[in-house]
């Protein structure tokens, strides 16, 4: 992408950038983080992150879409649908319909779009039989992407965030070096060439008995498996009443 005079991110916690806390407090992420990396060829780069924890697909749609177009940005980043996945029952190709009407309109709004696939949960007891699910719903990421000529970043195929160092402690979002890891293989797939790779691999891990990895586990089913649970059964989300992060395009030297 030659010229790059201006980027908006839409989303849920993922591009929100949960868990990687700023020093000023809020979080950084991925969409920060490529942002910076894309300003160092682009100076004159605008940035706008719309994205909001808990937002299921329609409500991005809904609320993001209609914003990220009435800016006309270069590029947009979209990443969406992965709460509707979880939801018991749901319908991956029902969600991927969704999906394609917000990628058409971005797309006839003149935006170059990239889009993110869903990670692989083989690793990951709570979520491992979505597995299916997810790839079902990859496939017809995949499909949309070619429809609309809209690059990808395959978070499935990237087996170096299958490390639980990648991964934050309620083992759903990503740690502050996942997202490092993930905003690298992003200015890739938008052919910058960032000074570092984004797939090295990781020091040796230090082992754990089976009774530290069951105390971490119950650790982990307490103070995030339930609540996730208890917010679920209220019909309320982790984004109830906050705004976007960074709502207008604006510089990165406004920071």
């Amino acid at each position: 992408m030659e010229r790059l005079d201006s980027f908006v991110a839409l989303g849920d916690s993922f591009t929100e950038g949960l868990d990687d806390p700023a020093p000023t407090g809020g979080y950084v992420g991925w969409a920060d983080r490529l942002a910076a990396m894309l300003s160092l060829k682009h100076p004159s780069l605008r940035y706008a992150n719309l994205a909001i924890r808990g937002k299921m697909l329609q409500e991005i749609v809904d609320e993001q879409i209609p914003l990220a177009v009435s800016l006309k940005p270069r590029l947009v980043t979209f990443c969406g649908g992965g709460n509707d996945i979880l939801v018991p029952g749901s319908d991956p190709d029902a969600v991927a319909e969704v999906y394609e009407i917000a990628v058409a309109d971005l797309r006839a709004a003149g935006c170059e779009v990239l889009i993110f696939t869903g990670f692989d949960p083989k690793h990951t007891p709570l979520l491992r039989s979505l597995r299916g699910k997810v790839a079902v719903y990859n496939s017809h990421l995949w499909s949309v992407a070619e429809r609309y000529h809209c690059r990808v970043v395959d978070l499935w195929s990237m087996t170096v965030l299958h490390d639980r160092r990648a991964w934050s402690e309620d083992r759903l979002h990503l740690s502050p070096e996942g997202h490092r890891r993930v905003a690298l293989r992003a200015a890739e797939v938008l052919g910058h060439s960032p000074d570092e790779e984004w797939n090295t691999p990781w020091p040796p891990p230090v082992d754990e008995d089976w009774m530290t990895q069951r105390r971490h586990d119950l650790k982990w089913a307490r103070e995030h498996v339930v609540p996730w649970i208890a917010r679920q059964l209220r019909g309320e989300s982790m984004g109830d009443g906050l705004a976007p992060k960074r709502p207008e395009l604006l510089p990165l030297s406004s920071d």
